[in-house]
């Protein structure tokens, strides 16, 4: 169940229909998740996956949407956000996936990418993917290579605007979170006429440091890698990249929330984008008018507590989606029950968490 149903209830703003980052009109999330054994002995074992987040269903590369990224902490291997923040705009779907499948999912995208677009790299320029990691080694067996280019085409071609799946899935498929079974996790939020959706892939974080005075009897694991988080926020709000940026970085608070810190070794990651308007590839004209919100107006402040609830909410969900996953060499992360590990009050208590 989603943290939400179990009694967790984060912040003040009304959620979406499917409190989930498909509640913002035209986004898709599509996963393919890898999980079986890749000797005989079982030592070494594929618990893995990609996930691939569409801003509509249309030719991304023809149909650009306007983003940003913010970069918490940079202990990451992103690919494609340096020209994301030059020219504000993104045009591939984002792809999600474990540190070491970076290249091959950067590879099996553009692959799609190209076949959707016969122009690119001929009549027109080339094109920008985008693809988030995180690490994964504490389950999967990263070093052997288990995610191939196919794996992304695949997630692409999986991609719906229905609730997406949350948990141990995709790219979350092998993540830790707080020492419990992180992985994929989403919300969303209302402000007013707008919707902020947010999908997170979590993997940092001790169990000591998860906001809970009861650490000391969690069964989490201690000693775990510093661990990293990418946050895709998307919303219907128009909003100028840099406006994008703006909400993009009050995604940390709802991070810092959870008990992070962004530790020295994590890839605190997020990557905003607006579907209000479509920017196209194709143009002869020398000007182009948009509408935005007004920077002043207090819809903006709005704006910023929806990501920052919907981020915490995210997180939580990544977590009480998860189920107990066994890995390589025998290794097993357990799922956090929040009712029984005495989480409920923590967070209740404080009400506006």
């Amino acid at each position: 169940m989603k943290a939400r149903e179990q009694g967790i209830v984060i912040g003040q703003l009304p959620i979406g229909e499917k409190n989930c980052i498909t509640d913002v009109a035209s986004v898709m999330v599509g996963h393919v998740t890898l999980d079986y054994p890749l000797d005989d002995a079982g030592t070494e074992y594929a618990c893995t996956g990609v996930t691939a987040i569409l801003p509509h269903h249309g030719n991304l590369f023809k149909d650009k949407v306007t983003a940003a990224s913010y970069v918490i902490n940079g202990f990451g291997k992103t690919t494609g956000l340096v020209q994301v923040d030059e020219l504000g705009v993104l045009e591939s779907p984002i792809m999600l996936t474990n540190t070491f499948g970076v290249p091959a999912v950067a590879q099996g995208t553009l692959a799609y990418m190209l076949g959707e677009n016969p122009e690119i790299g001929e009549t027109t320029g080339t094109i920008n993917v985008v693809v988030g990691e995180c690490n994964d080694s504490q389950l999967n067996s990263i070093r052997l290579f288990p995610v191939k280019p196919e794996h992304a085409i695949e997630a692409i071609k999986n991609a719906s605007n229905e609730t997406a799946a949350e948990g141990a899935v995709g790219a979350g498929k092998g993540m830790v979170c707080f020492g419990y079974k992180g992985g994929i996790g989403s919300s969303s939020r209302v402000a007013d006429d707008y919707t902020v959706g947010c999908l997170v892939l979590t993997n940092f974080g001790k169990k000591e440091e998860f906001r809970s005075f009861q650490y000391d009897k969690l069964k989490g694991l201690s000693e775990t890698a510093d661990g990293s988080i990418i946050i895709v926020l998307a919303t219907d709000a128009p909003l100028s990249d840099r406006q994008l940026l703006r909400v993009a970085k009050r995604c940390g608070i709802g991070l810092g929330r959870t008990g992070s810190h962004f530790s020295h070794g994590s890839g605190d990651i997020v990557i905003a984008f607006s579907t209000a308007y479509n920017i196209p590839h194709f143009s002869e004209e020398m000007l182009e008018s948009r509408i935005q919100i007004r920077e002043d107006h207090p819809i903006m402040n709005r704006l910023f507590a929806a990501a920052a609830e919907a981020a915490e909410e995210a997180i939580l969900n990544s977590l009480s989606q998860a189920v107990t996953t066994m890995g390589r060499a025998g290794r097993i992360v357990h799922q956090l029950d929040f009712w029984k590990e005495g989480h409920l009050n923590v967070f209740n208590n404080e009400g506006n968490s």
